[in-house]
Order: C-alpha cells, then structure tokens, then sequence
C-alpha cells in the first residue's frame, strides 16, 4: 500500500513531460524537487539520507531536447513490471512515441500502471521509463523516468530536459520499476536528471 500511495505522490508532484518549459521554468521545477526530495514529511529521505544529501545534478537545460514526437495507441497485455525490490505492480503497454534525434529514429513504450489508472485523479496518467548511453556514465544505472498523460493528438512535444531518477537514486526506502530492455536507447539523452553528487 506504501508504494501505491508513493507512486501517486510522484505522479502529483513531477507532473507530464508534454509540452515545452523556459529555463527560467525549468529552474523553478529542480528547485521545487530538491525541495520536495530533503522534506522528510515526504517520507522519501529519514534524517539520515538528509543529513548525507550531497546535492542533485542536471545537464543544462536544452531545448533541442523537448522533441516532437509521434504517439501510437496500441494496448497490449497485463504484465507484471520487475522492480529494485520482490515488488511486482501490474503494469500494460498502452502505446508507443516515435522520435528522431541526431538522425536516429527512436522508440519508446509508453505503459500504464494499471492500480493507479483506477483512481479518478489517475485515469490520464502514463509513464516512460528508459535507459540510454548516458547511463551508468553520467546517468543513474537504474534508468531514468518521463511522466506522460494520454495525450489529445497524436502529434506532441515531449521534454526530455523533465527525465527524472526513480527515488531509488537518492534512499534505499523505495521500489522502483527497472526500464524494460524494449525502452533501452541506443544514443544518448543529454538532457534531465543526472546521477546525485557523491554517488
């Protein structure tokens, strides 16, 4: 139950990667997150995590990264998402994006959590974990996450400037789904979150 309750709080507070932010926008929503992150009412970090926190990291904001992508509804089968620990939340295939960058034709499975879709607050909300070159390199080895709503057309901006690091990157007092291999990208995403300072 923790972890259902966790995994809306996020859904909340980050917020869909649709559309286009400033920098001066996209400064204000990393604050708001290290902010979130060291409250310990938010029952991420204990006092202890705060206390060794040694500070968040990004690449510079970069516009040519919020990119023009193409969504493909296509809903596949229930399964079972493997995690950073025994837990197994139920997720589904509920579309696909298709992008271009550097001349590279990308993909990546848009799923749906299928508990928190059941929630009214929920419905709309999709996620986009993923993994990259940048990965174990200056990204964190669990992969990084896009928040997504189902979107009105088919043709929308997503931000990858918004990628973001399950909670797994910053405390041991979570559990996080693992990017599955079909949503592994074979160039690098300079843009979003990189792995914390001092890990």
């Amino acid at each position: 139950m923790k972890n259902l309750i966790a995994a809306v709080i996020a859904i909340f507070f980050i917020g869909s990667a649709q559309g286009q932010m400033t920098a001066s926008e996209m400064k204000e929503h990393r604050s708001a997150h290290k902010t979130y992150l060291l409250d310990t009412n938010s029952h991420w970090l204990n006092k202890e995590e705060v206390e060794n926190f040694q500070g968040l990291d990004y690449f510079d904001f970069d516009s040519t990264y919020q990119i023009n992508v193409v969504f493909t509804k296509d809903k596949g089968k229930k399964f079972e998402m493997p995690t950073s620990t025994a837990r197994l939340p139920v997720y589904r295939r509920y579309g696909y994006i298709d992008f271009m960058i550097d001349s590279a034709a990308c993909r990546l499975t848009v799923y749906q959590n299928v508990a928190a879709s059941k929630k009214k607050e929920n419905k709309k909300y999709l996620f986009i974990p993923f993994k990259d070159k940048t990965t174990r390199e200056s990204t964190y080895g669990g992969g990084r996450f896009l928040d997504f709503e189902i979107p009105e057309n088919e043709n929308i901006v997503l931000d990858f400037n918004l990628s973001y690091n399950p909670y797994c990157a910053y405390t041991t007092n979570s559990s996080c789904p693992i990017p599955p291999d079909e949503n592994i990208l074979k160039i690098e995403i300079n843009a979003g979150e990189k792995t914390p300072l001092g890990h």
